[in-house]
């Protein structure tokens, strides 16, 4: 193992996406150094991959000794994770909540929320993770802390969007978005109710925007919500409302549906557009958009699944499995690229990934030998970059 290799195992930085924000990821730290590293060559277009790789020790030590400990994350919130102070007495919201009922889920089930997503996560590599990292990769995760991640997510939420005095005012940004979508508020509600009251078992309902900037309602189950990689609508939630029987069951008992009229008269409007608004603005929403990518993702791990290995020496898996790149390759190619990818640069790289796994393809075919073959596989993983931005594998 060389000098490199070995203290890129050590120490690492990760850089969010395709922005230069440095936080510190789930990924281990030797890929977090290698990543940013990447990235940056390829934004100053100086270097190529194998260039990097090359890289003499004290490089690499130099900008890990400058960077280590540098983070920004998309969300404050990372562990040890903390119970949000309710922004109201518990009997704020009568009648439509009663006090005791408040007290019981605050204090109670969102307090225990955030005590077993902190126990889970403790000694864990999932503990550097922001709240909002937690959400993006939950199918990653132990079912413990998807569902405390996302109880203690969608509970801080719930809380903030309720009031009894905060109407809805058709001019503001929220406002005009419902009317232009829904037709009406009383629209919206509709669908809302129907989206919790059809729920099975426990769950939340969801006014969430969508990766291109539209809003939408859905249902979720348990603690899930539309961040999360499990979903199958993906966005930012907006507004959320609990429709598990511990949000409701000491006042209306069974009645979910009385439960749901009244709570939707219940909704602080002022929180809801301010939520909307930092959706817009939220670089999250590009990140869910990107990761919902689904020919791109399909590529990416046959990519990861062969080129790794040929960084080690092991040619095999890329010789097996050229064939099934380039098929991926072309089904990228083929198919719907988001709205915010969609540009002539993209689209490029994309021709240039097919005509580089075509012609990968037919050295396997030919029996190039290992070098050919891996300097090949290099060039195309550097133009994959251009796409993808930094890989989590």
């Amino acid at each position: 193992m060389s000098d490199e290799k070995s203290y890129l195992d050590l120490y690492q930085i990760k850089l969010i996406k395709s922005d230069l924000n440095l936080r510190h990821t789930h990924t281990d730290r030797a890929d977090k150094i290698r990543e940013w590293i990447e990235q940056v060559f390829f934004l100053t277009n100086n270097f190529n991959y194998h260039q990097m790789k090359n890289m003499k020790f004290y490089t690499i030590l130099l900008i890990s000794i400058l960077l280590t400990g540098f983070s920004t994350v998309l969300s404050a919130q990372n562990y040890p994770f903390k119970l949000p102070e309710l922004p109201y007495a518990y009997d704020a919201i009568e009648p439509a909540v009663d006090a005791r009922t408040m007290e019981i889920h605050y204090s109670k089930h969102h307090a225990a929320y955030v005590n077993n997503l902190n126990t889970a996560l403790k000694g864990t590599r999932q503990a550097d993770y922001s709240l909002e990292e937690l959400m993006l990769y939950a199918g990653e995760l132990s079912d413990v802390i998807r569902n405390n991640a996302g109880g203690h997510y969608n509970h801080t939420m719930f809380w903030n969007i309720l009031a009894l005095n905060s109407p809805f005012n058709a001019q503001t940004g929220i406002g005009k978005a419902v009317i232009a979508t829904f037709g009406s508020l009383d629209s919206l509600k509709r669908l809302l109710n129907k989206a919790g009251a059809t729920r099975f078992g426990s769950g939340w309902a969801w006014l969430y925007v969508t990766t291109d900037k539209k809003l939408a309602v859905c249902s979720s189950p348990n603690q899930d919500n539309p961040i999360m990689d499990v979903s199958p609508e993906r966005g930012i939630p907006i507004l959320g409302i609990d429709v598990w029987e511990h949000a409701y069951y000491l006042k209306y008992q069974n009645k979910r549906g009385d439960y749901l009229a009244t709570i939707l008269n219940t909704i602080n409007w002022e929180a809801v557009n301010r939520n909307y608004m930092e959706a817009l603005a939220s670089p999250l929403l590009k990140v869910i958009e990107k990761e919902s990518w689904t020919a791109l993702n399909i590529f990416h791990e046959v990519m990861a699944e062969t080129f790794h290995p040929c960084e080690e020496g092991n040619l095999k898996p890329i010789r097996e499995r050229s064939g099934e790149l380039l098929a991926k390759a072309r089904l990228l190619q083929s198919g719907t690229i988001p709205p915010s990818f969609d540009t002539p640069d993209i689209k490029k790289s994309i021709d240039d990934l097919v005509k580089g796994a075509t012609a990968l393809n037919q050295m396997v075919v030919k029996k190039a030998d290992d070098k050919t073959i891996s300097k090949k596989l290099g060039d195309l993983h550097d133009t994959f970059h251009t796409i993808q931005g930094l890989c989590r594998h």
